[in-house]
């Protein structure tokens, strides 16, 4: 669907590309909850893991399926959790573990790793008669403590509009990415942004 086109619908982004993307995401929340986790350390933290003592055992796979909890009734809308509160607590002990690590580290006067990401995005624009240049500038003057901008270049997309694309380099633990776009997004030259590439450093 996507393989020839930047959207759904072509190039330009449409209510179809919001529903694809929320019935994606409701659909593998949980692995992008993982997947996000697992990219938060670093080759050195994933080397130490230890190994898988043993396979899941058989008799919790066959466990009896839990009877199907009822509908809610009307007017409990605004207590439906839709996602479960176990992907936040899973979270919060992961958060909790490094901050631990963290504190070990500094208690034994080893100075800590400043975990950092390299971050590549495409700002896109409304029309070919928007002024990249101004929109550099404007991206630019975004300022928070743990970036740092790096090189942009202009990159062509199709019916002579072409895109921005702009290096970041952040540190994790001070500088939200979605915050980032977010700020970038509310620019008023500017349509989308996406990211184009996301490394650890």
């Amino acid at each position: 669907m996507l393989a020839d086109k930047p959207y759904v619908g072509g190039y330009t982004p449409t209510q179809a590309d919001v529903q694809e993307m929320n019935k994606i995401y409701s659909q593998f929340v949980h692995i992008n909850r993982w997947y996000m986790h697992m990219k938060s350390f670093s080759e050195a933290e994933k080397k130490a893991f230890p190994a898988l003592a043993s396979k899941p055992s058989a008799t919790k796979a066959q466990a009896p399926k839990a009877p199907e909890a009822k509908a809610p009734a009307a007017g409990d809308d605004d207590d439906l959790d839709l996602f479960g509160s176990e992907e936040d607590e899973e979270a919060e002990k992961a958060k909790e573990e490094r901050a631990k690590q963290l504190a070990a580290q500094k208690k034994g006067g080893k100075p800590g790793v400043v975990a950092k990401s390299s971050v590549v995005l495409d700002v896109k624009v409304w029309d070919d008669e928007t002024d990249l240049k101004e929109v550099e500038k404007l991206v630019r003057e975004i300022s928070m403590d743990g970036l740092l901008w790096g090189a942009a270049k202009t990159v062509p997309l199709a019916y002579g509009v072409s895109k921005l694309q702009i290096v970041c380099v952040v540190e994790d633990e001070k500088v939200s990415v979605d915050t980032l776009t977010e700020q970038i997004e509310a620019l008023e030259l500017v349509q989308s942004t996406d990211i184009a590439a996301f490394q650890k450093i």
